[in-house]
Parts: structure tokens; sequence; C-alpha cells
């Protein structure tokens, strides 16, 4: 796969890069791309849910009145959980909602998922992006003359390396976020519109393609 490198104008360089073909140019598999993202989301959970049971909520522990001769149901103490304010009956326990994927699973999923932005027409390789301050302003024109409209498609832009100020430069910007090309994962690349990488981070896949998967 043969893309143009941009300048931050967007305008052609004159340079152009060979992305391989077994990263992006594969038939995606659907179910590992669902199956990366169900994992990711599952991640993001806490699962810090608790409620108590009638063992934990504050209440007396007697028998509400003798258990036979009343004309009523048997109770017992006023913790039951048929009770206002009683115990609650297999309530949420706190516990982890991590699902283990196998990295040869991981690694088809990211790669699927590049091939489905590769087939989209939605990369874009632009040439480093460097600036000597903070300025969302300016980036926020770089993106413009890439034909990104900010307003209603989201962006991921994928550097090689972390870079402070090209990071405080795009985070005000609420349809644009980056990642290192070590952390980009398969739902970050399936929730965005538009993948702008930047040159040097482009030139790792033809040069070390492996070591990208694997990451």
């Amino acid at each position: 796969m043969q893309l143009d490198i941009l300048n931050i104008e967007g305008k052609k360089t004159g340079r152009t890069i060979e992305l391989p073909e077994e990263i992006f140019g594969v038939e995606p598999n659907n179910h590992t791309i669902y199956l990366a993202v169900k994992q990711y989301l599952a991640a993001q959970r806490q699962g810090t849910h608790k409620v108590k049971t009638r063992a934990e909520v504050k209440g007396a522990s007697r028998k509400l009145h003798k258990q036979k001769g009343t004309g009523g149901s048997r109770k017992g103490n006023i913790r039951n959980p048929l009770y206002k304010g009683g115990g609650t009956i297999f309530g949420p326990k706190p516990h982890s909602y991590d699902i283990k994927l196998n990295r040869k699973v991981k690694d088809v999923a990211k790669i699927s998922a590049l091939s489905v932005k590769a087939k989209e027409n939605a990369i874009i390789v632009v040439e480093d992006i460097n600036f000597e301050a903070p300025k969302t302003k300016q980036f926020g024109a770089i993106l413009k003359a890439l034909n990104i409209n900010v307003a209603g498609k989201k962006t991921l832009v994928v550097l090689p390396e972390y870079n402070d100020n090209v990071y405080l430069s795009l985070r005000n910007i609420p349809t644009v976020d980056s990642t290192v090309l070590s952390d980009v994962n398969t739902y970050d690349i399936m929730n965005s519109n538009y993948l702008v990488i930047t040159e040097s981070a482009a030139k790792i896949f033809t040069e070390e393609p492996a070591d990208v998967v694997e990451a």
C-alpha cells in the first residue's frame, strides 16, 4: 500500500511510503476486532460496585414477633431483604471484568483494524509535527489543511514517541486524540474516523513490522 507523505499544509511533499500489505492489506477478521474491543472496554470498568447484605446493614437482630399465633407471616429480624432498609439479595460485589485474550488474537485484531482503515482510505501520512510551544490553534490549522473536519469526525494521531508540545496542542480538541505507536490498540483505531500517522511512525512499519504488531 503506497501513500503520499503530506506536509503540515496538506500538500504532497513528493515523497511516498510503502506500507506493508501483511499489515494494511489483509482481509479483516471482524470477530477478532469484536473480541479486542470487548476486552478493552471491559478493562475500563472499575468493578467497584457493592451493596450490603443482611449481615452488613444496620438493624437489630431480634426476631420481630413470635413464630406462631399472630396470624401473620413468619418474620426474622428487621434486616430481612423483604423490608425497606434491609439487605440486598444476590447484589453486585466488587470484581474484575478483565477478559483474557491470546496475544495472537490481539495481533490479528490490530492488523484487521489497520486494514479496515486502509480500505476506507482513512489513513493519512504527514511529515513529523513539531511545535516550539503548545498551540491548539496551529494544530487545528494542520487538521483543516488535511481536510479533516474536527467538528464531526474523530481523529487519532499516531506519533513515534511522546511529544509534550503536540499532546498539549491537541488535548483541548474534543474529537482528536493521540497515542504513540507502541501503545496503539484496536479500539482506538476502530473508534476513529481518520488515522493520522506521522512520517517517523509510519517508517517503523516498514523497518520493523514484527515489533510494531507485537507492541
